[in-house]
């Protein structure tokens, strides 16, 4: 008497995620390495199995380990940029553009993941793409809030980025300054602190007639 053969397991089929999901999910993998070693220390077999992938899927998003940095550069600095034209065009009260960028760079070393450490604290900085990208994106934040700045108060384009640049700078370090320390100082509270700051100086330029306020 022959017994009937246990009905076979479905075979398991490997999860195939669409081309930009599956990028966005090798971005964030890489963000975790890269974070937490470096870029030199880091490798693709670290960064494959991070994101459950074999290397070669890795590879055919991306060709090597400098080039995924610097995707991955590009994807945060994106996201600085994007925020502070944000809070530059999404109001006409200047106290309010200037809370929303300093808010923006709070918000941006604040996020989970630390990714601002690539942005701010790159060991690759000496990697001319990397500067580039890095400067770029730093020149796109400092552009943003100096067109404000001009048309408010009829200030040359220098005189205005070097003010823009200043502010930027203040919001940047006071940000990462921040960051330990947050368990004493709230964020709302650090960025209201720092907007003051800020404000009291920048509010000081007259402004043209027919300006916002």
């Amino acid at each position: 008497m022959h017994l009937p053969r246990p009905a076979s397991a479905p075979a398991r089929r490997s999860s195939r995620l669409p081309r930009g999901a599956r990028r966005l999910q090798l971005l964030q993998a890489a963000q975790e390495v890269f974070v937490a070693q470096g870029f030199h220390a880091a490798a693709m077999d670290d960064i494959a199995d991070r994101a459950g992938v074999s290397k070669p899927v890795l590879y055919q998003h991306f060709p090597g380990k400098r080039e995924l940095y610097l995707a991955l550069l590009e994807q945060q600095v994106t996201a600085l940029t994007d925020n502070v034209r944000r809070a530059m065009e999404g109001t006409d009260d200047n106290r309010t553009r200037v809370d929303g960028a300093v808010g923006a760079y709070f918000d941006f070393v604040n996020a989970e993941g630390a990714a601002f450490r690539l942005v701010f604290e790159s060991d690759l900085r000496n990697d001319d793409d990397v500067r580039e990208l890095a400067d770029r994106g730093h020149r796109a934040c400092v552009e943003a809030i100096a067109e404000v700045i001009a048309a408010d108060t009829g200030l040359d384009p220098e005189r205005s980025l070097l003010l823009a640049a200043g502010m930027t700078g203040l919001a940047e370090t006071s940000a990462r300054w921040w960051l330990p320390r947050k368990g004493t100082v709230s964020r709302d509270e650090a960025v209201s602190l720092m907007t003051a700051l800020s404000w009291r100086g920048i509010s000081g330029f007259p402004r043209i007639e027919g300006s916002a306020h």
